[in-house]
């Protein structure tokens, strides 16, 4: 069983890749959040500042001078891998991997490694995890959120967005969010993210956001089903139209077979108890009906 580490007001963070224009850009939002980010790498940086923040060459530099928890990572793809282990041999937890286009077998070797040291990988291509009114290491739009009692649990970055605000709206508001990640390999799945929430007294029910392509969502109705999750939840599954064998938006998102269509997917929750939604729109009202 794989232990899940996210973040809270607490957790200091490095920024891989801060000197990018990605980088610094969310850098400055992450900052303004109340997000402690006290230090930046880059290669061949070291020496220069971002938004105030140190920049280092390298993770060790930067750790014999801060306390660092965390690192959020947005590095282009092909050196992402090395900056991800960099990270890990640092015992940095947990590593948010922002960066897509990452091969595949560099993801899984990524993951590997992680499991091996249980290290929490969010990512890759995910827009990270928050915890709202506390710490955002990812790049997702905060005013979307409210401080609240809903766990949100995502394999899309946009849905997440307008699903959140419509939990914000009603009045409910959200714990910890966080995004799986789009691509075929993560470092987190449904069940690892249940597990937490399972055990966070902070929330009351979750919402799981998933996509066609994959069993993911099939292994967490499983999961919910056999009673590894007790709370309340509210499902929505993108891509109900497709056809099999289409891709839809990222490499994560494919039918093969009877698995991984929206239709395989909704009658699994279904069937686990978890309520499941016809449109992002109707899963705030959904969640309203079952906490009051």
């Amino acid at each position: 069983m794989r232990m899940v580490r996210f973040v809270d007001a607490e957790t200091r963070a490095v920024v891989q890749g801060i000197t990018g224009r990605q980088g610094r850009f969310h850098t400055r939002l992450m900052l303004e959040y109340g997000t402690k980010i006290v230090a930046g790498v880059t290669p061949g940086k070291g020496g220069e500042t971002v938004e105030g923040v140190p920049v280092y060459d390298t993770v060790a530099e930067a750790l014999d001078r801060h306390q660092v928890d965390a690192s959020i990572i947005f590095v282009p793809a092909p050196y992402a891998p090395d900056a991800v282990y960099e990270a890990l041999d640092a015992e940095l937890n947990p590593i948010v991997v922002i960066t897509e286009g990452i091969p595949l077998r560099d993801e899984m070797e990524m993951v590997a490694r992680a499991m091996r040291r249980g290290i929490t990988i969010v990512g890759p291509n995910t827009p990270g995890v928050i915890k709202v009114g506390e710490c955002k290491l990812g790049i997702m739009p905060a005013r979307v959120f409210t401080r609240g009692r809903v766990g949100v649990i995502s394999r899309s970055g946009t849905l997440t967005y307008e699903i959140a605000d419509h939990i914000s709206r009603i009045g409910l508001g959200e714990s910890t969010c966080v995004g799986l990640g789009g691509d075929p390999i993560t470092g987190l799945d449904f069940i690892d993210a249940l597990r937490w929430f399972e055990e966070d007294p902070e929330t009351e029910a979750v919402v799981l956001i998933g996509e066609i392509g994959g069993d993911a969502e099939e292994r967490a109705a499983d999961f919910i089903a056999e009673g590894g999750f007790t709370k309340p939840a509210v499902a929505y599954i993108a891509g109900r139209t497709a056809k099999p064998g289409k891709r839809m938006g990222h490499a994560g998102a494919i039918i093969q077979g009877s698995r991984g269509t929206a239709q395989s997917k909704m009658e699994a929750l279904e069937a686990a108890g978890v309520s499941v939604a016809e449109r992002p729109s109707d899963v705030a009202r959904l969640l309203k009906a079952l906490l009051g």
